[in-house]
């Protein structure tokens, strides 16, 4: 059950991944001949054999073309992929000194296994999410949303960061970031072609060449039509069915990496728990939900879902990691923590009460205190000066005055 653990499920994992961004580049020129069949079948009055024809030839000469435009896309998307995401989210950096909380939490989690530590990420919504995003580490970087950070304690949170650093140590970042930008070519020219038969006239335009052959026949136009505008659908489905798969065969092994990191399988079941139906991401793409730990979007019958069911993750995690399911949990409305939001870095207002880092469940005083300090010691060798009687040692704790 542990992803960190079988480097033989990932390793196929990965493999069945680039087998399916080959795919995805398949579907490219697929469609490229799509559309040269269609524009031929509605530009001359030939036999089907002829038009199929015609089409092999356009698309060879369009090939070189098709593959310079798909790489210059893909070029943009690989360095800029980030700051539309960040556009569409409001995502912004922050710091150890803006959320020391966070912070902590993920230079933990990452100094444990020698990850390099990727850019925290905030965004400012109601909803309970996270996402992790970049195609190397210098772009790597972990979002999560005010809302996760207000309603989850450490455990939880923490639990969480696991979930996205296993996603990027496991390379499904990378490989749904690319998945992505391929699919959104082939909705590009799936478009491009739609848009060009119906601004046609649905054909209209046919029997326009004045060239005459009697090697051409006639009367194959609307049977290549057909062919056309089916491999155009067949291509578009089955991008977006790739794109699901890239995403959905992932989770499980995410959120097995999460409960091998913090060794707590509780803390991963009940951030799922609060997460659960909450977490729609207003005004984001579907491209973005994708990322999410959990995408509340579904398509027709689940077909089209891009994560497994909560409750089958947390099955997962109940058979194979000794969790426990405390069911769905409820959660106070936003004027309920409403204060709680104004300082979510200072003390624990902003920590349920009774968790797993609060053994006294009152969320304040001694027993509560997290397991990690609210903000960076400065004195990393001995005692603080206005705390005499906390021990030396980087984890000392300041007296707030």
């Amino acid at each position: 059950m542990a992803s960190y653990g079988l480097y033989t499920h990932i390793q196929s994992n990965k493999r069945r991944s680039i087998a399916l961004l080959f795919g995805l580049f398949f579907l490219v020129y697929l469609l490229t001949y799509a559309g040269a069949l269609l524009a031929d079948a509605m530009s001359y009055d030939a036999s089907l054999a002829w038009l199929l024809a015609k089409a092999r030839y356009d698309f060879v000469l369009a090939a070189p073309w098709v593959t310079l435009g798909t790489a210059v896309w893909i070029v943009i998307a690989y360095y800029f992929h980030q700051t539309m995401i960040d556009a569409v989210t409001g995502g912004r950096e922050v710091t150890r000194l803006e959320q020391p909380r966070l912070y902590n939490l993920l230079e933990n989690l990452c100094i444990s296994r020698g990850i390099t530590m990727p850019k925290l990420k905030v965004m400012e919504s109601d909803a309970l999410n996270a996402f992790a995003t970049g195609m190397n580490e210098k772009q790597y970087s972990v979002t999560v949303t005010s809302g996760l950070l207000y309603r989850l304690d450490d455990a939880e949170l923490e639990a969480v960061l696991a979930h996205e650093l296993t996603h990027i140590r496991n390379g499904d970042v990378r490989m749904l970031v690319i998945a992505v930008i391929i699919a959104g070519v082939i909705s590009f020219f799936a478009e491009l072609i739609v848009r060009g038969w119906f601004n046609s006239g649905l054909g209209g335009g046919r029997s326009r060449s004045s060239d005459s052959s009697s090697d051409r026949g006639k009367g194959g136009g609307g049977a290549a039509i057909l062919i056309a505008v089916a491999l155009v659908a067949l291509a578009y489905v089955l991008s977006i069915i790739i794109r699901f798969a890239l995403s959905r065969s992932r989770e499980f092994l995410a959120d097995a990496g999460s409960v091998e990191l913090t060794k707590n399988p509780d803390a991963m079941i009940s951030a799922l728990r609060k997460i659960e139906g909450r977490g729609e991401l207003n005004g984001a793409t579907s491209a973005v939900m994708e990322m999410c730990v959990d995408n509340p979007r579904e398509g027709f019958e689940d077909i089209f879902a891009t994560h497994p069911p909560i409750t089958a993750r947390i099955a997962a995690l109940v058979k194979f990691a000794g969790g426990h399911d405390p069911g769905p949990l409820a959660l106070p409305g936003p004027a309920e923590t409403e204060n709680d939001a104004t300082a979510p870095a200072e003390g624990t207002a902003d920590r349920p009460a009774g968790g797993p880092w609060d053994p006294g469940g009152a969320g304040t005083g001694a027993a509560g205190k997290p397991f990690l300090p609210d903000r960076p010691p400065l004195d990393l060798g001995g005692a603080s000066s206005d705390s005499p009687q906390s021990p030396p040692g980087p984890w000392s704790r300041r007296q707030q005055g």
